[in-house]
């Protein structure tokens, strides 16, 4: 793989306008059909094989025209201190609101509060139901301007007035502040580690084009595939992130050989034949990762993970490509001031060394290396790891295991209004409802019976609601509502705990258990689902699901590292590191968004359950992140092992060539993820945060400290891989071997030529 990818560079340096020219055509086309192309439309939420969602699909089915997840709003009218909300002017205001309401564009229908009587006990609050026959997305400005000129108008006559539900929810993604925030803290961290303007610019340059492509190819396909909104931001946190890492991998490797001595294409082949090696890996890892998604069984879950992905991919087709590309119009630009000014020094002098590899020319890889990297921080550290690596392996587990503690207490479910910030109207109308009509009425339960093929349709489902209207902990049931062929009711049980308490989940729990019993001599069946029923049985498959994707998704990237390191027991390190460092953020996440410490730091106003697919993201997500690390530092570990270093001296090798630039990357990636805590919705704050922790955790305990301790202890038993494997398994070169043991002079221009085509104006 090293000779193809050294080749790659040296074409992409070659024919550097021809390939700037492609990722423009590219780019262009794919902007192109992102403007053309419809627009996706609203498919709602679905995850085949649980009993809510069967029983949505009953309902659709049965009541024709009826969408189970459409675009609504309750608007909730709060009284005045000492008033009722059916008195005089309280009462014509809330008509006049209603009836509006009902006029306005793509409404079904809005229900009369009095009629339907919905009222509080105390007659001060009262709400109205308004329903679309659109989904939150296809819901017109004029539908919107309608609710909202509702709402002021009773305001105006003096009621408190708040919406609730779908309908103002117009979806899209993150206004911009946090991809801004994570580039400009990107761009000073990549000016710190450079020194240089150039250097720093390219990486991001790279990162927001293909973060360009890959987003209008989402938005190009985004009708025909239905992918949501969030399946864009994934991509974008994700594109964005490993797309300044993979170019930073491989400007920081061109820099290192234009130090030895290589002019500017060599330079550029063998980093694209090192480093673009194991951004290949690292890249693959990734993919594996977000890919197994799949395996989960939840449609839109599956089409977030392929379509990063697919940002991925492309984030690794630049940096093999563009970046060799535009290396070739500034060669001397991203190196040092220091460098440049050593390089004009010896203007007339020998051109090069003639070595090709990281360590050519019969030269050691210390005495290829740059000077003043010799004692850099990363060689200090490494020493010290190296002097101490128990008292640091146990420190560093033993941290971790403290930090992964709250994960005991994880509890799962899908924050809703409850967990928006008080400013939004959404939180305080939900807020308004659990007063007035107690903690279960923003979470009610649907009660969907299929009463085909009974004689006595009615009398059978008013059983059924008294039997579950008697169950403990139902405050209330609503009348049964029946379609046109009365084979099929639907009620409302009403919970006397709030929807994400762990009280309702064990409610329902019971209610489905004791089915049979309910049902029997009635001649019908019956299925429990509704907004609260789905987060639990969301959470339910999530968690059922989870230790096979784990299995999946580490068994085939331990397989990967296999072929990488060619030893058994570093992939196996590498994968135990990663269960520390999810587990330890997964109990940051608990300790912040559930169990509230800290939480007004970052905006959460209210503490819950942990959203249901949050372990998955981060089991995915950090798995593929954390071996990008492992690829990149333990690859330069590698190759000085098998350029005959010791293992000591092998892992002081990979810290004063990666370490530096390792947590570069791992600093810019974590100010990518951190960028989106400032998001109002919940579940981007805490996959942001979880992101950032993750990242933090395992680049800077597990890659920087674990690691080398790790190495330490093992020795050469490190390296070891049996032999009868060692025969089973290709070589892919990824540490450059095969470019270190070219005969001289292959592919490379003799010592002291110049290219008149790389000639540099800085």
């Amino acid at each position: 793989m090293a000779i193809f990818l050294h080749r790659v560079g040296r074409i992409a340096f070659r024919h550097r306008w021809y390939v700037v020219l492609v990722w423009a055509a590219v780019l262009a086309l794919a902007g192109f059909g992102a403007l053309s192309a419809p627009k996706a439309s609203d498919e709602g939420f679905s995850m085949p094989g649980i009993e809510s969602q069967k029983a949505f699909d009953l309902m659709e089915q049965r009541f024709p025209g009826t969408a189970a997840d459409g675009a609504s709003a309750r608007v909730v009218f709060v009284a005045p201190d000492g008033e009722r909300i059916d008195a005089g002017g309280n009462r014509r205001a809330v008509e006049a609101a209603v009836a509006s309401l009902a006029e306005g564009p793509q409404a079904v229908s809005a229900s009369d509060p009095f009629r339907a009587k919905a009222l509080s006990e105390d007659g001060r609050t009262a709400y109205a139901t308004v329903t679309y026959e659109a989904g939150p997305k296809d819901l017109t400005a004029a539908a919107r301007d309608r609710l909202k000129g509702a709402v002021e108008d009773a305001r105006g006559a003096g009621l408190t007035v708040e919406v609730g539900g779908k309908a103002l929810d117009e979806g899209g993604g993150p206004g911009g502040t946090a991809e801004a925030t994570g580039v400009a803290v990107a761009a000073l961290v990549l000016l710190v580690t450079f020194g240089s303007l150039a250097a720093a610019g390219l990486p991001l340059l790279t990162a927001l084009i293909g973060v360009g492509v890959s987003l209008a190819s989402i938005l190009t396909l985004a009708h025909a595939l239905h992918l949501s909104a969030t399946t864009s931001i994934l991509a974008m946190m994700l594109g964005l992130a490993v797309g300044i890492d993979y170019a930073l991998f491989v400007v920081s490797r061109y820099r290192e050989e234009r130090s030895r001595g290589h002019e500017p294409r060599e330079a550029a082949a063998v980093a694209a034949g090192t480093a673009g090696s194991a951004v290949v890996f690292a890249g693959l890892t990734v993919v594996i990762a977000l890919a197994g998604l799949s395996v989960v069984g939840i449609p839109m879950l599956t089409k977030m993970g392929l379509a990063a992905s697919g940002a991925v991919t492309v984030a690794v087709l630049i940096a093999l490509t563009l970046v060799p590309a535009l290396l070739g119009f500034w060669p001397n630009a991203v190196l040092t001031r220091r460098a440049r000014a050593g390089r004009a020094g010896r203007a007339g002098g020998t051109g090069g060394t003639g070595g090709t590899g990281g360590t050519g020319g019969g030269r050691s890889a210390r005495d290829d290396a740059p000077k003043d990297a010799t004692e850099g921080w990363g060689t200090r550290w490494a020493r010290f790891v190296l002097r101490r690596p128990l008292p640091v392996l146990l420190l560093g587990v033993v941290g971790l295991g403290a930090l992964a503690l709250p994960m005991t207490d994880l509890r799962l479910g899908n924050p809703g209004d409850e967990a928006k910030p008080v400013s939004t109207t959404e939180r305080r109308a939900y807020d308004a409802l659990a007063e007035a009509f107690g903690p279960g009425f923003n979470g009610p339960l649907t009660i969907v019976v299929d009463a085909r093929g009974t004689k006595d349709a009615r009398d059978a489902v008013r059983t059924v609601a008294r039997r579950i209207g008697d169950t403990g902990g139902i405050v209330s049931v609503s009348p049964a509502r029946f379609n046109e062929a009365g084979d099929t009711a639907v009620f409302q049980a009403v919970p006397s705990t709030a929807p994400t308490d762990e009280r309702t989940k064990d409610l329902v729990t019971s209610i489905r258990e004791e089915r049979p019993e309910i049902v029997s001599g009635t001649g019908v069946t019956f299925a429990v689902t509704g907004t609260t029923a789905l987060d639990i049985d969301i959470a339910g498959k999530v968690q059922s699901a989870l230790v096979p994707y784990l299995t999946v998704v580490v068994g085939l990237a331990v397989v990967l590292l296999l072929l990488v390191f060619r030893s058994l027991l570093v992939p196996l390190k590498a994968a135990a590191g990663y269960l520390l460092s999810v587990l330890a953020s997964l109990g940051v996440v608990v300790l912040v968004f559930q169990q509230g410490h800290g939480a007004g730091l970052l905006g959460a106003e209210h503490t819950g359950p942990i959203m249901s697919l949050m372990p998955i993201f981060l089991v995915g997500i950090v798995f593929g992140l954390a071996m990008d690390y492992e690829v990149f530092l333990v690859s330069r570990m590698r190759e000085a092992y098998v350029h005959g270093r010791t293992p000591g001296e092998s892992v002081t090798e990979g810290f004063r060539h990666s370490a530096r630039v390792v947590a570069a990357a791992a600093l810019i990636m974590v100010a990518v993820f951190a960028g989106f805590v400032s998001e109002d919705d919940s579940m981007i704050k805490m996959i942001g945060f979880g992101l950032a922790s993750a990242v933090l955790l395992d680049a800077f305990v597990v890659r920087m400290a674990l690691v080398p301790a790790v190495l330490a202890l093992l020795g050469h038993r490190a390296w070891w891989l049996p032999a009868r494997l060692d025969r089973l398994l290709p070589r892919v070169d990824v540490e450059g071997e095969a470019l270190h043991r070219r005969p001289a002079g292959t592919d490379t221009p003799p010592s002291g030529t110049v290219d008149p085509r790389e000639v540099s104006r800085t």
